[in-house]
């Protein structure tokens, strides 16, 4: 399986903006997940997917593949299926959507998508780990994850699922395998052709995660696990701490 992986980078973001482009130890965020992603053993290649000339030009400068994508794409899903079809869909059989605002995400835990997405008759696969925290079960910002026997995803939520109906004691995530969510997903090129033509589903909107949509219409979502850490520059305060850990 030749599986391309993209890296949607937006240059607009509300609460950093030109996020893409701010130095993390001399690098530039988008730089730092390009030399991440190209460690991978599993991908074929790497591009970075973009709708701001500044960004384009920026990839170019230190030797990285980019493509220009619409302004008018509603998530960035939407934006890896158009650059699968700019990189040719005869090319790759699959596509992997890395987050373009983790700058020491580790290529291990790619690989370890990739490994999910290959399984026989998986067609969307995403990662994530067992909560240790009670304090993600609370958060709206984590994403819980509930699946079936072979790993399927059942439900996405903001909200902790399942309930625990006998209280007890102690932290619940003792009483209970909690799956918070990791936010890749790989997609067969196939897979990411149907998926962008969807409409918005009314879980979807409920919860804001485009995922429900996917499973409201009959499309099953394989969960694998990982070990490896997570970590979002999302905020100027994330920024402050992704530069302490260079220094």
């Amino acid at each position: 399986m030749r599986i391309l992986g993209v890296i949607p980078s937006r240059y607009a973001s509300t609460r950093l903006p030109g996020k893409p482009l701010v130095d993390i130890g001399g690098k530039s965020m988008v730089q730092r997940v390009v030399e991440q992603a190209l460690q991978c053993a599993r991908l074929d290649a790497v591009v970075v997917a973009t709708d701001d000339e500044r960004v384009a030009e920026h990839v170019r400068s230190f030797g990285g593949d980019v493509v220009m994508t619409s302004v008018e794409h509603p998530s960035g899903t939407d934006r890896c299926y158009e650059a699968l079809v700019i990189k040719g869909r005869d090319r790759f059989d699959a596509v992997v959507n890395i987050q373009g605002d983790e700058p020491f995400i580790v290529p291990a835990q790619i690989d370890e998508l990739c490994d999910c997405l290959v399984q026989p008759g998986v067609r969307i696969a995403t990662l994530a780990q067992v909560v240790s925290d009670d304090r993600d079960l609370d958060d709206p910002g984590e994403v819980l994850i509930t699946t079936d026997l072979q790993m399927n995803a059942l439900y996405f939520s903001r909200a902790a699922i399942p309930f625990l109906r006998d209280a007890g004691n102690g932290p619940r995530h003792a009483r209970f395998r909690y799956l918070k969510h990791v936010g890749l997903y790989a997609y067969t090129a196939d897979a990411l052709a149907s998926i962008v033509q969807l409409a918005p589903s009314a879980l979807e909107k409920a919860e804001a995660l485009e995922q429900l949509r996917w499973l409201e219409n009959g499309l099953p979502v394989r969960i694998g696990l990982t070990d490896h850490p997570s970590f979002c520059v999302d905020t100027p305060a994330d920024l402050e701490e992704a530069r302490k850990r260079v220094q």
